[in-house]
């Protein structure tokens, strides 16, 4: 068993100086055609701009999703590692796989950098659903046949002219429905194997440290949804964001409620997020007043989702989804999607676009799940001890 880990070791090392080497070649290009002296002042303060919204998001990564993901009780450790691995995978594969199969060779830009973000946003989605039973190489595993399957999905929605006019400028399909489908792929058909184990348990404190990563992704969305959108509309986008996110928080206080007779924290700490998935496909081009409504309509579906659906799902798939990513990012996602019907006014290429994301996501999750079983079984699930020094 040492001799194989050390073998793994080593090759996440080999890998990590593989895509430092394969950047080597590549050069820096700013992503635009400067003519004259000004607007090549212009495009500098632009790239600023955007510099700034990306550590916002980069923030959402860390802080959002790893302080969001401890919520299990004995799990910490695991949760923020796990969330610093993927990042730290997706960022660069994300970047060299886009700079040797782009238009042009070089594609290393502030552009390419947020699109980057948001893959591994999408990554740590899906990660969300297999979190607390997979061993920490097993995460790297998932990161490594995930981020090329992203990029794939990516091309055929929106650059590869199939479906043309597709509406999702904030990723609600594309990044929110492709990462939690994904995610349902690799947890499907694993329910049995973690029978008689021990169980996902939280507490006040671990609940309280997941509350503080939903409030930091809820004040960082606006910059997620407004980081490639032309300059005329980041206002808009932001409040459009704000809106919904209101929205969907009200709305999830008022159904957790209705449903349970008291607060569900769980629900507070992740359906109040549903807003800024659902508001994704339409964030730029809606108005204030819609999207308040649309907030709730995805705080509604995401709070009947882990109340009422989420059991219906797990015994369909004959997996868990631990952190519940079909209800915050899969049903909100397609919802969000589904409104960008009314933005575009073609059903058929919407719709499409939705039905292609949520097969090829699950597809492939389900493929990564099996080669990911291949590496073993956690051996203490949603605990730090087998693979923590945790006696500080």
């Amino acid at each position: 068993m040492l001799k194989k880990n050390k073998v793994l070791l080593i090759s996440v090392l080999l890998i990590t100086i593989i895509i430092g080497i394969g950047f080597i070649p590549a050069m820096h290009q700013g992503g635009h055609e400067p003519a004259t002296e000004s607007s090549e002042s212009i495009n500098t303060i632009f790239d600023s701009l955007k510099y700034e919204k990306s550590i916002h998001v980069l923030a959402m990564l860390l802080l959002g999703f790893g302080f969001l993901m401890v919520f299990i009780r004995k799990h910490g450790f695991s949760s923020v590692t796990a969330t610093f691995l993927v990042v730290s995978i997706a960022l660069p594969l994300y970047m060299l796989i886009k700079t040797y199969t782009g238009e042009e060779f070089s594609i290393v830009n502030i552009d390419s950098f947020i699109l980057a973000e948001f893959a591994a946003a999408s990554l740590l989605i899906a990660m969300g659903a297999p979190l607390g039973k997979l061993k920490m190489d097993q995460y790297i595993l998932l990161a490594l046949l995930f981020i090329p399957a992203y990029i794939l999905n990516e091309w055929i929605i929106l650059e590869s002219g199939i479906f043309e006019g597709f509406v999702d400028v904030g990723g609600s399909i594309v990044i929110h429905a492709f990462g939690a489908y994904f995610g349902l792929g690799v947890v499907a058909n694993t329910l049995a194997k973690f029978e008689n184990q021990p169980e996902c348990e939280n507490d006040s404190i671990s609940n309280q440290f997941c509350l503080i990563g939903s409030m930091v992704l809820w004040i960082f969305w606006p910059s997620f949804t407004s980081a490639l959108v032309a300059p005329n509309e980041v206002v808009i986008t932001a409040i459009n964001t704000v809106f919904a996110l209101c929205g969907a928080t009200l709305a999830t206080y008022v159904f957790t409620r209705l449903i349970r007779g008291k607060i569900e924290i769980e629900d507070i700490a992740n359906a109040a997020l549903a807003g800024g998935v659902a508001i994704g496909s339409v964030c730029n081009t809606t108005t204030p007043g819609y999207a308040v409504l649309i907030g709730v309509a995805a705080g509604a579906v995401s709070t009947i989702g882990y109340t009422i659906i989420a059991p219906k799902v797990e015994k369909l798939i004959r997996g868990t989804d631990t952190c519940g990513v079909h209800n915050l990012h899969g049903l909100p996602g397609v919802l969000g999607g589904i409104f960008g019907i009314f933005i575009s006014g073609t059903a058929d290429i919407q719709l499409g676009g939705i039905v292609v994301t949520v097969v090829l996501a699950f597809v492939f999750g389900k493929i990564t799940g099996m080669v990911i079983r291949l590496l073993g079984q956690k051996e203490i699930p949603y605990s730090d001890e087998d693979e923590f020094i945790t006696s500080h």
